[in-house]
């Protein structure tokens, strides 16, 4: 077995994967998320100056968050430790904070405690951190895939500085894999790669700003690949092959779903059917129920195009029940046929914003009673105030032309008030016009 095989063996048995070997050390190793990290930004001066508070980072996966960590470890003059949540409990818990106790005790000295995925602990367990962290005990420093926010209690929250980590940018992801592959040390330089640009933009692009996803990548070309005249060469079939698929930026449960759905309304809202296509195929991709895509379409059927074209409902609740019916993967044609749809057709929100005034003065205004002649007969015919209806009765409005006669419907707290106001757009301007119509037919003959 010649030098090139038996190092690329002992790399597969016993030497860490090439993402953790290529973890940065200082800040000027660390590549991105420079909104917080740049020159002069705060995370970069309190590094800088060790002046390290409780902090937890959030963003996707590969996108820094132990990096930093270790970057601080090796900066910061306090002591540092370090737990998993996922195998770590209260007990190890303990005996950081005993550790952190004695350091502070004897030798002035601080304890940094770095504890990733700190949204695995229960409410228990990070109850249990609250007071060390509380007394200065132990700096915390959490990382978390999943919106702090949400997953972890609010008192440790608010005696934390919050850093959201965006995802890598295609170029940094692809600056990352060319220092690994120029390290002749931690990197692949030693085993003499030589990837082709095609191939390091193709894993730019696919790895999702996953800088762990894209080294993974590439170290599987690389030890995959036999040597020929002294080079590893990675082309863009050899890479193809050992990504396979796009990473999904979808979380089902975290900011991406709501970032996603969001702008999947807001495109339909905003008629960009392209838009709406684009972030519906990224729920698909990335596993979304698409009951819910569905029922997120009937809504905007309704709240944002409405009466404008009255269709657009029918569609998007056809939709919904064809796509229960059939399920996947062909339901994404009629997904998308009711999204597109939606998204083309004139939109009003007439409807939605009438009901939402009608339903805040039914809350908090005094909306009287209704009218009499509008009651069921059987109330009429009960009421004690029956002699003082005078004249007035209900006109049955197909007994008049255009099937309309002006009568007051509101009760009297609330005879001018108009809550559906119709737009222009779409159907909506047939039925001002007919509203208009009808109503001055009728003053007319009043005159």
């Amino acid at each position: 077995m010649d030098l090139f095989n038996v190092i690329k063996e002992e790399s597969l048995k016993n030497d860490a994967p090439l993402a953790e070997r290529m973890k940065p050390q200082t800040l000027d190793d660390f590549v991105g998320q420079t909104h917080i990290l740049g020159e002069g930004k705060l995370l970069n001066r309190l590094i800088k100056a060790d002046k390290m508070s409780s902090i937890i980072f959030y963003g996707p996966p590969g996108t820094g968050k132990t990096s930093i960590a270790r970057i601080i470890a090796n900066t910061t003059k306090a002591a540092y430790e370090s737990l998993n949540a996922v195998t770590s409990g209260v007990k190890d818990l303990r005996r950081v904070v005993e550790f952190a106790e004695n350091n502070l005790g004897m030798y002035q000295q601080r304890t940094i405690l770095f504890l990733d995925e700190i949204h695995r602990f229960n409410k228990a367990q990070q109850d249990a951190l609250l007071p060390h962290v509380e007394k200065g005990t132990i700096i915390l420093i959490g990382a978390t895939t999943e919106n702090p926010y949400y997953e972890v209690n609010n008192a440790l929250i608010s005696r934390s500085m919050i850093f959201r980590l965006e995802r890598l940018t295609t170029p940094e992801v692809k600056e990352i894999m060319k220092r690994a592959i120029a390290n002749g040390e931690k990197g692949l330089g030693m085993l003499d790669v030589e990837v082709d640009e095609d191939a390091l933009d193709f894993i730019s692009r696919i790895s999702a700003g996953d800088a762990r996803r894209a080294l993974n990548a590439i170290e599987l070309g690389a030890l995959s690949t036999e040597k020929r005249n002294s080079k590893v060469s990675v082309t863009l079939d050899v890479v193809q092959e050992c990504v396979q698929r796009k990473g999904s930026l979808y979380d089902k449960s975290g900011d991406s779903h709501y970032d996603i759905v969001s702008a999947f309304i807001k495109s339909m809202r905003g008629s960009d059917p392209d838009a709406a296509l684009h972030y519906l195929a990224r729920m698909i991709q990335g596993g979304e129920d698409p009951k819910f895509i569905a029922r997120r379409i009937v809504i905007a059927a309704s709240e944002d195009v409405g009466n404008a074209d009255p269709n657009a409902l029918v569609v998007a609740t056809s939709a919904a029940q064809a796509v229960g019916m059939i399920g996947m993967p062909e339901g994404r044609i009629i997904l998308a046929q009711a999204a597109t749809y939606v998204a083309s057709a004139p939109k009003s929100n007439a409807a939605y914003n009438g009901i939402n005034v009608a339903l805040q003065d039914v809350e908090n205004t005094d909306i009287g009673v209704v009218p009499y002649y509008l009651k069921d007969g059987t109330s009429m015919s009960m009421s004690s105030k029956r002699e003082n209806w005078g004249d007035y009765r209900y006109k049955y409005p197909h007994d008049y032309d255009e099937n309309y006669i002006p009568q007051q419907y509101l009760p009297d707290e609330l005879k001018n008030k108009n809550y559906y106001r119709p737009t222009q757009n779409g159907h909506e301007k047939e039925i001002n016009e007919h509203l208009e119509r009808i109503r001055s037919v009728h003053e007319e003959t009043k005159e």
